[in-house]
This record gives structure tokens, C-alpha cells and sequence, in this order.
């Protein structure tokens, strides 16, 4: 039997539909190499193993496919924790980390600490590190018993891990639990009618708020968006206001980013939107009321009018290109 490193850390990693291991994976395992010794869990997804230790897993786990959605995910990290007995268990904090991670806490009544910022380790194990009530507090999470379940916001985690030049690939065998899971009857691939990056998750961010005043200003927020080569985000009002679907809502009750920048175009700063884009490394606001909230956490403000503001902006980042 395969021994493991006493602060091993186990860190679930997704895969593409394109097969290829999503953007969360180097900053899960970089988080996962501050507090102890990364280990990664792959379901069916055995040719990604290389990439993983590429991203710093010296040892990585694979186990079956299984079917159905999600249950075999978490049968698979279940035997992981019986065969490691890891000090934590990190997931993204993506529609499918969440509900593993809500399975898996409930099946093994562990701990467990939900959209995490950060982790670290004190004298008595790994403590998550979260922004809550719209980053008006910094809030550290650690659990009393076992180890904790931890879903990190994705893009919030800066650490990288060392690769691995010869991991210690591992097949997992996994006892399928047989509870019930959704399965999938068929696949279509959509038409991508754009090559943004996806809103959660990406490195810039450029939003846009109910200052744009209607659907057709709002495409300056696109504008800029494609001249950082960034994501496209929005304030809950300039959804209600039809300006752009709510999948680009950013904030509590839309999509939680942590950006590298961040870029606030006629927002005012409510305090729900601030809760999800709050833990941006660097926040730029443009806004012609200087009285605005978000000049509040804003790194960078400029007080004025953005109609006349940004197009200089993307001439000046298109005439840099050139």
C-alpha cells in the first residue's frame, strides 16, 4: 500500500468539455502547495495526469468515469479521503465543485467552508480565508473536527506550484455508491459567437452599469472588454435593465470574480455588487459622480464622462498594438 505525505492536501480537478483540465486547476494545486503536499483526483480523465503534475501534483489519483453527473465525483473523492486521510479537500467553487464538495461534506459529515479567497495553516490544521458581507469583513473559517471541504473562488489564488517532472500516477478504485445522479442523453455543441474569456474565472474583467443608459451604449463596455482582451460583466441594474442577459451579472446574486483587473464603467458601487468583485487584485472605477461607492474600493478612479473617457482609452490600447 502506497504510502502519502502527512499534510497531504487532495484537490479535485475539472476537466472541459474539450478535455482539457479547466483554468481553476493551477490555482487550486498552487493553494493546495501552501498549507501541505498537493494531491490530485482525476474522474476519467487519465490523459490529463501529466498536466496536472505539470501544474505541481506530484501524485495524482485516477479513478473511473463512473456514471451519471456529479455522484461519481464524489465516490471518487470519498475513497481518496479513505486512502489519503488528507488534512483538506479543495474544490473550485464552480457549479460542479459545489455540489461535490456540498455531497461529499454531507456524506462524510465533514466541515465545510464555501467560496473561499485564500488558505493557510495554523498549529491545529487549514483555515479558509473568505471576504464576506460584500468585502466589508475578512472572515477566517477552520473546522473542529476532520479535515475541512473547501471550495476556492476561482482567480483568487495568485500561488503557483513547482511542476512535477515524474508524478506518481495512481489508479483509484472506487466503489460505486449507487446513489441516484442525473445522466446526460445527449450532447450538442454550441456556436461560440464570441472569443471573450468566460466571465468567472477570467484574469480581466470590464463591467458595465446602468451609467451606459441603454442596450446600444453598452457596447462600449464590449469595446473595452476586446481591447484588454477581457470578459464582459454587468451591475444588477443594467440587467433589470436589459442592457445584457444575466449571465453577465456580476455581484451576491450573479457571478463571483476575483480578477487580476477589474473595470467598473457607470457602476455606483451597491454593496451587492461590491460582494462579488471585491477581492479583484487591482479595481479601476469610471464614474461621473464622485460621490459613487465603488470609488470607495477603487485602486484607480477617474471621475468624468466615460462617453468621453473610454474611447480614448481603447484608441490609446489599439494605437500601443500597432
Amino acid at each position: 500500500m502506497a504510502e502519502y505525505a502527512k499534510d497531504a492536501v487532495l484537490v479535485l480537478l475539472e476537466a472541459t468539455p474539450a478535455g482539457e483540465l479547466t483554468k481553476s486547476a493551477a490555482g487550486l494545486i498552487g493553494a493546495a502547495s501552501q498549507v501541505g503536499t498537493p494531491i490530485a483526483v482525476l474522474v476519467g480523465a487519465e490523459k490529463l495526469a501529466h498536466d496536472a503534475a505539470a501544474l505541481g501534483a506530484g501524485t495524482v489519483l485516477v479513478a473511473p468515469a463512473g456514471e451519471g453527473l456529479t455522484v461519481p465525483a464524489v465516490d471518487a473523492l470519498a475513497a481518496a479521503v479513505e486512502l489519503v486521510d488528507p488534512d483538506a479537500v479543495l474544490t473550485a467553487h464552480s457549479i460542479e465543485g459545489r455540489e461535490v464538495a456540498g455531497r461529499l461534506a454531507a456524506r462524510r459529515r465533514s466541515g465545510l467552508c464555501v467560496d473561499a479567497v485564500g488558505v493557510s495553516r495554523d498549529d491545529e490544521g487549514v483555515i479558509a480565508h473568505h471576504s464576506v458581507y460584500g468585502g466589508s469583513y475578512d472572515v477566517d473559517a477552520s473546522v473542529t473536527w476532520g479535515a475541512p471541504i473547501i471550495t476556492v473562488r476561482q482567480g483568487s489564488i495568485e500561488a503557483r506550484a513547482d511542476a512535477v517532472a515524474d508524478p506518481v500516477i495512481e489508479t483509484l478504485e472506487v466503489a460505486p455508491s449507487g446513489r441516484k445522479a442525473a445522466t446526460v442523453g445527449a450532447v450538442a455543441e454550441a456556436a461560440v459567437s464570441s472569443s471573450r474569456p468566460e466571465l468567472r474565472g477570467a484574469a480581466k474583467v470590464v463591467s458595465g452599469g446602468r451609467g451606459l443608459g441603454s442596450e446600444e451604449k453598452f457596447a462600449l463596455v464590449e469595446q473595452l472588454a476586446d481591447a484588454l482582451g477581457a470578459a464582459v460583466g454587468a451591475s444588477r441594474a443594467a440587467v433589470d435593465a436589459g442592457y445584457v442577459p444575466a449571465s453577465f451579472q456580476v455581484g451576491q446574486t450573479g457571478v463571483s470574480v476575483s480578477p487580476q483587473l477589474y473595470i467598473a464603467l457607470g457602476i455606483s458601487g451597491a454593496i451587492q455588487h461590491k460582494a462579488g468583485m471585491q477581492t479583484a487584485k487591482t479595481i479601476v472605477a469610471i464614474n461621473k459622480d464622485g460621490d459613487a461607492p465603488i470609488f470607495d474600493i477603487a485602486d484607480f478612479g477617474v471621475v468624468g464622462d466615460l462617453f468621453t473617457i473610454v474611447p480614448q482609452l481603447i484608441a490609446a490600447l489599439e494605437a500601443k498594438r500597432k
